[in-house]
């Protein structure tokens, strides 16, 4: 059985990571993602927050090299759907709801990244707050094998108390090419303080390629935002 432990403690390059779900106490929803890197492009990466979204930005834009695939908004929303991913399909989601589009029509608009020879997969989520639902979706190669892109999305019809369901980019590393996220999500633990979520997880994935971590929580009875955020680089 897939835990946090093994998935992403115990693992250097778990790749970029996302979580939905609810805290122990059912007052909020709540959406994890974070960054990690080990080219200095890469790494040279801040979350900082832009209304009700989150965009990721150069810490030293002097620095930048290439910024396609990397500088996107991780997070926003529409009305009562909230969305994180690892790119720039935010903005596809985010205008095919505003086109009446589903979620997982938005995402056959959209393929694993184009960086060969790792074509890193495309992982994605939403909470709907006015169904108490949520979506997770991961666009991916089979085993680094670009003729096919594999479309798998998970849906919850509720949620389980004090529990995210995870997904990651990576699953591992072989001769040099980061092989792609195996199975479905799994379920790793949340808190009712967003503090403790942040810490919790910045604290415990790997020191050298963590990047940047945000943590978002809806209030279930007015729709409030709050963010927290950990950035290596400040």
């Amino acid at each position: 059985m897939k835990t946090a432990q093994t998935e992403l403690f115990d693992k250097p390059y778990p790749g970029r990571t996302l979580i939905a779900g609810m805290t122990p106490s059912g007052t909020h929803y709540v959406q994890v993602y974070w960054i990690m890197g080990r080219s200095a492009n890469s790494r040279n990466r801040v979350f900082e927050r832009e209304g009700s979204s989150v965009k990721n930005r150069a810490f030293d834009p002097a620095q930048m090299e290439d910024p396609s695939l990397i500088i996107y908004y991780p997070v926003r929303h529409w009305r009562n759907i909230h969305i994180v991913s690892n790119g720039d399909q935010t903005d596809t989601i985010y205008e095919g709801l505003q086109h009446n589009r589903t979620f997982e029509q938005s995402l056959v608009l959209r393929e694993f990244e184009p960086d060969a020879p790792h074509f890193t997969p495309r992982i994605s989520a939403v909470i709907n707050t006015d169904l108490k639902q949520y979506a997770l979706s991961i666009l991916k190669t089979h085993d680094n094998d670009p003729s096919v892109c594999l479309r798998h999305s998970y849906s919850y019809n509720n949620f389980k108390r004090g529990i995210g369901h995870c997904i990651h980019t990576y699953n591992g590393e072989q001769d040099g090419v980061l092989k792609p996220f195996e199975g479905e999500p799994f379920e790793v633990p949340l808190f009712d303080s967003i503090n403790e979520i942040a810490d919790y997880y910045w604290e415990r994935i790997n020191k050298e390629n963590k990047i940047s971590l945000l943590v978002k929580f809806i209030d279930v009875t007015n729709q409030d935002i709050q963010f927290q955020f950990r950035n290596k680089l400040s």
